[in-house]
């Protein structure tokens, strides 16, 4: 009887911990991040609202109502026409502004950074537009990596599971040439830079690949759409950015980026 209360008591004490651990996993699964990992993550918020604070507290008494985000063409032109003078008078706060907000939504994965690659050829003219719009687009990109390492794990399985097993196939294939595959990512639609960028740090590519082949394969797409944003008023739609040949000279360069490490693998 003693052996059959013990028993009892042995599998009612089992099932309350699982059931514990249960609970607990169902709690980790509703809000998978921890107090540190959230704690990171809201401090390179604060980080970057007190650098958007200080441009905006350093430039002149004005009406700053037309600053905001461009969604469309015409929020564009807009907000054009009101920073030429500014560009000019207060270039390092433009540029400073420019870059931190580019930076940011980069970093959170914010769309509508090709609007603000139209408004640096817009402002600054080819060559400069180009080396700012890529400086931008790396740093805002490492950002994105070293935030996602630190809290993108449970984020990212739930929002591309799929994507996320495809890219961690493909990397793990291509050890041995993963900079020509990063680059080749790069200078093609085949996957969103938003997710290359979070998904990166979790299926283990190393930061200085990650580093230069976002350096390097974002140039001739920000040559592109750079070189756009000089005839911003002729442009009628987002569409008129990428026709059929500037996707298929986009496509034949990231081929040339793999065609080493292919005819490495064919080798006998």
């Amino acid at each position: 009887m003693e052996h059959e209360q013990l028993g009892t008591s042995s599998t009612s004490s089992s099932m309350k911990s699982n059931d514990d651990v249960d609970m607990k996993q169902s709690s980790n699964s509703k809000f998978p991040l921890t107090f540190v990992e959230m704690a990171g993550a809201s401090g390179v918020v604060l980080f970057f609202a007190v650098g958007l604070a200080g441009v905006y507290l350093t430039l002149p008494d004005s009406d700053y109502s037309f600053l905001k985000l461009p969604k469309t063409l015409e929020d564009l032109h807009i907000l054009r026409d009101h920073l030429e003078s500014y560009a000019s008078d207060y270039t390092i706060q433009v540029l400073v502004g420019y870059c931190t907000v580019y930076i940011f939504m980069q970093t959170f994965m914010i769309p509508g950074t090709m609007f603000l690659s139209l408004l640096a050829g817009s402002l600054f003219g080819v060559l400069k537009g180009v080396v700012l719009v890529v400086f931008a687009a790396t740093a805002g990109a490492s950002s994105c990596y070293f935030l996602s390492k630190l809290i993108g794990r449970p984020l990212i399985s739930s929002l591309w599971p799929s994507k996320l097993v495809f890219f961690q196939n493909q990397v793990a294939k291509r050890q041995g040439g993963l900079l020509n595959y990063m680059l080749f990512l790069r200078l093609t639609p085949t996957l969103p830079n938003t997710f290359i960028n979070f998904a990166s740090p979790i299926v283990n590519v190393p930061y200085r690949i990650f580093f230069l082949a976002t350096a390097i394969g974002l140039i001739p797409a920000a040559f592109l759409t750079v070189r756009a944003g000089i005839a911003l008023g002729e442009l009628r739609s987002v569409g008129d950015l990428y026709d059929i040949r500037s996707i298929g000279t986009l496509f034949l360069i990231g081929i040339v980026s793999i065609t080493p490490t292919l005819m490495t693998k064919n080798r006998p």
